[in-house]
């Protein structure tokens, strides 16, 4: 099949660019390397079946020739992490919502089958754990910019299953969790490589708060398998599924496990919220799925543990400074 992915620079979309070319599909990668890399797809650049254009899901010409001459649409091109969204909240909001409805207006017209990545943020401050993808959603004031992220893929999901209850237009939402692995940076405040890439230099690991809020990390290939059953798999249409990992882990104790899985003599620093973010933000406490409904439509299951996901990062920073 012609499939485009749109963002298909960035972290999870050029994992997910890999498996599709692996299956034989020829990939169009639309990217305006915001947020990005090059370097994550380049080893694609010789592959016939791949192809890279470098712009923005806000071309509406453009997007309109790309999605009429392709199969399915990954739509993985959306504004990340904490410290950008807190940062620039203008570009978070309409970075995600003009071009989702972009996306959907094309896909649309045109009857593509889409997928459309939402995020665990949508649970917001619920304190039912896990994350069922029924519960009820609750989210903060709005002066509180942490929740803009949050509000924003919201109205991207309101605006999926609208298409499908109007048109019946194939698409899923899905909800990712913390997915992490190798080609995620810390740039954006992505905890994962930022704490063992200081493990790995051995100096101090800051953690945010007093580290006992709890997360679960998903590998990015585990979620790469769900984002591909899930898209080819009937039954998920008009659905939103969550996808991740439900090992749940404290942010201390993550920081003293990629102390312990690379070696390090790192010492560990807790600095306040507002240090690291400025005003207006607010933590959740825990963020767990269930993930139970994406068992049910698509067999999925998680099969590689938080110990991977530290040693595939430790390994690739690894190779990167003796390169």
């Amino acid at each position: 099949m012609k499939i485009l992915i749109t963002g298909g620079a960035g972290f999870v979309g050029s994992h997910l660019a890999d498996r599709l070319i692996k299956d034989g599909h020829e990939i169009t990668v639309i990217d305006d390397l915001s947020t990005g890399r090059y370097s994550n797809i380049a080893h694609l650049e010789d592959t016939k079946s791949f192809r890279l254009i470098i712009d923005t899901v806000l071309n509406q010409e453009l997007m309109e020739d790309l999605i009429r001459e392709t199969d399915r649409v990954y739509h993985m091109a959306s504004a990340v992490g904490v410290r950008l969204i807190m940062e620039q909240p203008v570009k978070t909001i309409e970075t995600i919502f003009h071009g989702t409805d972009v996306i959907l207006k094309f896909c649309s017209r045109y009857r593509k089958r889409v997928l459309i990545p939402s995020t665990s943020e949508v649970y917001g401050k619920g304190t039912s754990i896990p994350f069922s993808e029924d519960d009820d959603l609750l989210t903060g004031a709005t002066d509180k910019h942490r929740w803009a992220y949050a509000c924003a893929k919201t109205l991207d999901e309101f605006l999926a299953l609208a298409h499908w209850k109007e048109t019946r237009l194939h698409v899923v939402v899905v909800r990712l969790f913390n997915t992490v692995g190798p080609r995620q940076t810390g740039q954006y405040g992505m905890v994962v490589p930022r704490f063992v890439h200081a493990a790995m230099k051995n100096e101090p690991i800051t953690v945010h708060g007093d580290g006992t809020q709890q997360r679960c990390f998903g590998h990015v290939s585990d979620v790469v398998e769900g984002l591909v059953k899930v898209l080819e798999t009937p039954e998920c249409f008009g659905q939103v599924v969550n996808l991740g990992n439900d090992e749940e882990v404290s942010i201390l104790g993550l920081a003293d496990k990629a102390i312990t899985l690379t070696g390090s003599s790192s010492e560990i620093k807790f600095i306040p919220y507002e240090e690291a973010y400025g005003d207006g933000f607010e933590d959740m406490r825990r963020r767990v799925p269930n993930l139970a409904k994406a068992k049910r439509l698509v067999g999925y299951q998680p099969t590689r543990s938080l110990d991977d996901i530290i040693n595939d990062v430790a390994a690739e920073f690894r190779n990167s400074v003796t390169a």
